[in-house]
């Protein structure tokens, strides 16, 4: 294990950025001077990335239908591109859904053994399923997956187009989607129809699947809750975690956890209409950004919401906020005891090198010639 010391940095500790030494070992940030001094005056060292839920892996495990074999392969890509933006501990968000292919449960089970089996460069890649909880045939083997697995975080999907399945109507991007699962449009509609006329029963069983699974620890999410009334409906159910609330009185009704987009804090507002992340930020709500589809928006959209909210509170909301929500308790700021995860950026704001647990798994650039002294 390394044992470094950083001098000359601004170093962000919890109460705020000062200039100080920082210290490494054994994994761990450490008091003291440990191993070789590395000066990186004009640098800025701060907590690692907690990405809290992202699929931005997916294009590395499938960059086109039946391209990837061996999903060891598509990991080590997305580790890769995880520790060059930053991220520490990546959330990777997996569907098991009615929608098939990748995001079918044959490839979630696929997904889960490879990763398993993984052997990586220190990123603590740690998985997160999104189940559609109409699929009422799926919960016994839903339900043995999260214990076989140990998966540590569930949520609940419910991505179905009701409002044309109520009318009768043919969804949007039905030829496409039933493509990419493997059907016939026909087979498709038809599923979806049998999956809507479900729900009644689905709203029953999940709230029991949600206690069974609470009783073991597994942490619960809600995903794009749009009403008051539904957070509600999920919190009493003990799902205690918002995932993209869609509107304010949403996420104003989140009495656990919030998780928000960064990419909206990025574009400036939602892609899809909803209320705007940067705003509920401001406005004293959310406690996680997330990567969501995107890898470098966590760091950019924590340094943008730096400038309304101060670099402490924005940087939180990556770090010892989602790692708080997580349970991860030995991570998220740079106290001694702590993981040794941490970003440092460069004179210009890049990220110039990522440690994770105490292992270099980015260097680049200025940083890197630091380090090479």
């Amino acid at each position: 294990m390394l044992q470094l010391t950083f001098t000359g940095a601004e170093v962000l500790r919890p109460d705020g950025l000062s200039t100080s030494t920082l210290s490494l070992s054994d994994g761990h940030i450490v008091e003291g001077q440990a191993g070789r001094v590395i000066d990186l005056s004009g640098m800025r060292i701060l907590p690692g990335i907690v990405d809290m839920h992202g699929d931005g892996f997916e294009r590395h495990l499938a960059p086109r239908r039946g391209a990837m074999k061996d999903l060891g392969q598509g990991l080590a890509s997305a580790e890769a591109e995880l520790a060059a933006n930053g991220i520490t501990t990546a959330v990777l968000a997996q569907f098991w859904s009615w929608e098939g292919g990748m995001r079918g449960r044959d490839f979630a089970l696929r997904f889960l053994n490879a990763l398993k089996g993984y052997q990586g460069t220190g990123t603590d890649l740690q998985v997160q399923l999104r189940f559609e909880y109409a699929m009422l045939e799926d919960y016994s083997a839903f339900e043995a997956t999260v214990a076989e697995h140990a998966v540590p975080y569930v949520v609940f999907n419910d991505h179905l187009p009701h409002k044309a399945l109520e009318k009768g109507k043919k969804p949007p991007r039905l030829t496409g989607q039933a493509l990419k699962g493997g059907r016939s449009p026909e087979a498709h509609l038809q599923l979806m129809q049998g999956l809507h006329a479900a729900m009644p029963q689905a709203e029953g069983a999940v709230a029991d699947l949600a206690q069974r699974l609470s009783a073991r620890g597994v942490i619960l999410g809600s995903h794009d809750d749009a009403t008051a009334e539904g957070r509600a409906t999920w919190q009493a159910r003990g799902v205690s975690v918002s995932e993209f609330p869609e509107t304010r009185v949403a996420a104003e009704a989140a009495e656990g956890g919030i998780v928000l987009g960064a990419p909206n804090v990025v574009r400036g507002g939602s892609h899809s209409g909803n209320v705007s992340a940067a705003d509920l930020i401001t406005g004293g709500l959310g406690d996680a950004l997330a990567s969501d589809y995107h890898y470098p928006a966590p760091r950019q959209a924590a340094l943008i919401l730096a400038e309304e909210v101060g670099l402490q509170r924005a940087w939180a909301l990556v770090s010892s906020g989602p790692a708080a929500l997580l349970g991860l308790q030995d991570r998220g700021e740079l106290t001694p005891g702590k993981r040794a995860d941490l970003v440092i950026l460069d004179g210009a704001g890049r990220i110039g090198a990522t440690l994770a647990g105490g292992r270099i798994t980015y260097l680049s650039g200025a940083v890197a010639e630091r380090f090479m002294r």
